[in-house]
């Protein structure tokens, strides 16, 4: 009988642990977001670049673009995107699995930012941890938030 209460007791303690440090992960990937993405996110999957119709790949840093009729994943844009720039363009942060797989979703909801260049990046948030005490050197054109 001790045995078996025992054994139930290892059984509850490991699940009570199980159940404790899943609620307690917390997934942060800051450091490899790059700094042309919209700061104020602890955690990105995915950028939507709007203004080209491009989804970005945080985590192995590809970029997702259509060619033909198939997705192409890939370190840096095409030739074809080559005066746009990453710093000035919208980005929408986007968390759900494989957003390239509805890409008229996220082209309809997301179209009204096309055009936009009121968001702050990471790059110009580290000038400014850089650059406290009155001066303004490095600080970004935007003012705005990125959108969930």
């Amino acid at each position: 009988m001790k045995k078996i209460m025992l054994m139930l007791m290892m059984i509850a303690g490991t699940s009570f642990a199980m159940k404790v440090q899943s609620q307690i992960r917390i997934s942060v990937n800051i450091g490899i977001q790059p700094d042309w993405g919209p700061s104020g996110y602890n955690h990105a999957e995915y950028y939507y670049l709007p203004d080209i119709d491009v989804y970005y790949y945080v985590p192995r840093r590809q970029f997702i673009y259509l060619e033909g009729n198939n997705w192409i994943f890939a370190a840096s844009l095409p030739s074809r995107y080559r005066y746009f720039d990453l710093y000035t363009g919208y980005k929408v942060v986007i968390n759900d699995p494989y957003p390239y797989r509805r890409p008229g979703y996220y082209r309809s909801r997301y179209a009204g930012f096309r055009g936009r260049h009121d968001q702050d990046i990471i790059r110009d948030n580290r000038s400014r941890e850089h650059n406290r005490g009155g001066n303004n050197r490095g600080r970004g054109r935007g003012h705005g938030r990125g959108h969930h």
